[in-house]
């Protein structure tokens, strides 16, 4: 169990950035999504830290979030639609070791993309999944076989291929 609010936030908010990064696909939108998840944490630290899995607790406050979001986003209309470019960030990059994959997986649809980053960069069974984003087993199962596909049909790296099973 963690001691205190304050060495959890040290020890965690670069996993949690990264988490959000991966969610989010901006690392404005993270940094934003762990801050809001950590403030709801400090209102609720001695219940939860109690309960032995604030980890837990933030992640699915940062998926809950997201998605809110997502949906608020969906429902906005724009006026003017002003050109994006996509961010990139190396150190994210060269930590998980391809480029091209991480730029595929952050093109996919939240869902699909929180799925998949929860199955194989955090490690989570499809149960924990489907938990954490308060969906069914089978939502977590279709999602992920819909972002494999797409990120089959979009990778072009070597390793891309080599992970995903070209």
């Amino acid at each position: 169990m963690v001691e205190d609010f304050g060495s959890f936030v040290r020890d965690r908010t670069s996993a949690l950035l990264r988490y959000g990064f991966v969610l989010s696909g901006n690392p404005h939108d993270a940094a934003d999504l762990a801050q809001e998840a950590l403030v709801r944490l400090g209102e609720r630290w001695s219940r939860v830290s109690a309960r032995g899995d604030p980890e837990g607790y933030v992640r699915t406050t940062m998926a809950r979030l997201h998605i809110s979001w997502w949906r608020r986003r969906r429902r906005e209309h724009p006026v003017v639609v002003l050109p994006e470019q996509g961010y990139v960030d190396a150190g994210i990059a060269e930590a998980e070791g391809d480029l091209g994959l991480w730029r595929a997986v952050t093109a996919l649809p939240p869902r699909q993309r929180a799925v998949l980053m929860l199955r194989y960069h955090e490690q989570l069974s499809d149960e924990e999944i489907a938990r954490l984003l308060g969906v069914s087993r089978g939502t977590v199962r279709s999602q992920a076989a819909r972002g494999l596909d797409k990120l089959r049909e979009v990778a072009e790296s070597p390793v891309a291929a080599q992970v995903l099973g070209r």
